[in-house]
């Protein structure tokens, strides 16, 4: 780790740009400037440097890129606004994929397209107010659900558990709120039903229990029949037939982050026995 923030040190020091592939599960800081693939080739081997001797221009292909969290788009090169591990998705069907920020922090900050879970604080109009653990609240139009209309409205009462995405959502405005997809439909959103129990755990492992090989969730649903709702914004709201198994459920998650993967069998194997 010591030597990684050294190398991105430097790199920052002397402004050169290094290769967003070549630093790839390395450690990145906030100002450092990052390649994309295809102008690895233009700036030359060494980041900015000497550029190589062209007889005739060669057209740049364009490639679609998407910044996630902790980047920015600056031109052609991507900028580092937070300090963490660089991460990237392969697209698809084609495209330059998705690069984001990995990192560990304490206040989650609204990204548009995220699943959330928030909490219902005061109605105002035509609007309600929901508590989504950032700086500010977001913005919910009784509008924003499947089915609504002016003279049938949604039935959100002050103190209720919404889960939504985010539509809107950057520094400059204010988070807005949905609980509908872009055909109009719920698909799971609205509000989450009175019984169960709702606790917060850390960001990172919110992230590690919806990656799509978590042997937690699968762990966890050969236990109890239960019912689950993970926000991104590090909410978890959990249902089992009685109470008891719901705290038991409830502290599994906030204690599987700092175990192994042999603790976590032989607990798991203890409450299968019994």
């Amino acid at each position: 780790m010591a030597e990684a923030a050294a190398v991105g040190a430097e790199s920052l020091s002397s402004g050169q740009a290094r290769a967003a592939r070549a630093v790839l599960g390395q450690l990145v800081l906030p100002g450092e400037e990052l390649l994309l693939p295809e102008h690895e080739d233009a700036e030359g081997p060494g980041g900015a440097g000497e550029r190589p001797l062209r007889l005739s221009p060669a057209p740049r292909s364009r490639v679609r890129v998407v910044c996630g969290p902790g980047l920015r788009r600056c031109g052609e090169r991507l900028l580092v606004t937070k300090c963490g591990r660089l991460r990237h998705k392969e697209p698809g069907g084609g495209g330059g994929g998705v690069y984001w920020v990995d990192s560990q922090q304490k206040r989650y900050v609204p990204v548009k397209g995220d699943h959330v879970i928030g909490i219902v604080t005061a109605k105002s109009g035509d609007t309600f107010k929901v508590d989504v653990g950032g700086s500010e609240p977001a913005s919910l139009s009784y509008l924003a659900f499947e089915g609504a209309t002016k003279r049938n409205r949604p039935n959100v009462q002050v103190g209720d558990l919404i889960y939504g995405q985010f539509v809107v959502a950057n520094k400059d405005m204010e988070p807005e709120m949905v609980c509908i997809d872009s055909c109009g439909r719920a698909n799971g959103m609205g509000v989450i039903g009175q019984d169960g129990l709702l606790f917060k755990v850390t960001l990172g492992l919110i992230r590690k229990l919806l990656a799509p090989d978590c042997e937690i969730i699968q762990e966890v649903g050969k236990l109890y029949p239960l019912e689950i709702v993970f926000g991104m914004n590090g909410r978890i709201w959990v249902k089992a037939k009685t109470i008891q198994q719901t705290l038991i459920l409830a502290n599994i998650f906030e204690a599987c982050e700092h175990m192994t993967t042999e603790q976590r069998r032989q607990i798991f194997s203890r409450l299968a026995e019994s």
